[in-house]
């Protein structure tokens, strides 16, 4: 049996349609699978990070003020802030051996910097060992604090670790878990002020 030109021609078009149907949805399919696992794989990632449960012995101090504030006072605390009203110029990210400005150090926390605080009288030799884990990490300010209740406290925005000595794991784990963790990460850490040692 033979078919007429005419009753192949809607035949041959409605394939050929059906061919181009398929191309389309392939071409989205190559466009939006991915974009689609992706948006997954982000949106799961950010519940992960705000549901799991801190590093033991890490106090979450909770939401924080923001905002600069020239005439700041942190007189009299015997822990460093983990956020709040700070100056206007962050502190340079690095190791101090003399205090530092706690009104530009809470800046660079809201930047995202963790700050390892050190009791003045801490021995020489663990101060040494602080500055050799430290060395050469971003986003991480070590200095004296006058005052310091307890040896060594870590202070990250929102977040403090409160340690009675040199524990080089403990550091590691709070500066990995908590850097990058301020209302402003990723903003600058240095070029302002302070001019560290190391």
């Amino acid at each position: 049996m033979t078919h007429s030109p005419s009753s192949a021609r809607p035949g041959q078009r409605r394939q050929r349609q059906e061919q181009a149907q398929r191309q389309r949805r392939r071409r989205l399919l190559r466009v939006w699978l991915p974009a689609g696992i992706l948006v997954i794989i982000l949106v799961a990632y950010a519940i992960y990070q705000t549901t799991r449960p801190d590093l033991p012995g890490v106090v979450d101090l909770g939401a924080q003020l923001r905002g600069h504030d020239s005439a700041i006072s942190y007189e009299g605390q015997s822990l460093p802030p983990a956020g709040g009203k700070h100056g206007f110029a962050w502190q340079n990210c690095g190791i101090y051996d003399t205090p530092i400005d706690t009104a530009n150090a809470v800046h660079s926390l809201e930047h995202g910097a963790v700050w390892l605080a050190y009791n003045p009288d801490l021995p020489a030799p663990q101060v040494t060992a602080l500055q050799d884990q430290i060395v050469g990490e971003s986003y991480v300010l070590m200095s004296p604090y006058p005052g310091l209740q307890g040896r060594i406290v870590l202070t990250a925005w929102g977040k403090r670790l409160v340690l009675d000595g040199v524990d080089a794991r403990r550091i590691k784990a709070f500066i990995d878990r908590y850097r990058g963790g301020g209302p402003e990460p990723g903003a600058l850490c240095n070029g302002s002020v302070g001019s560290p040692v190391r």
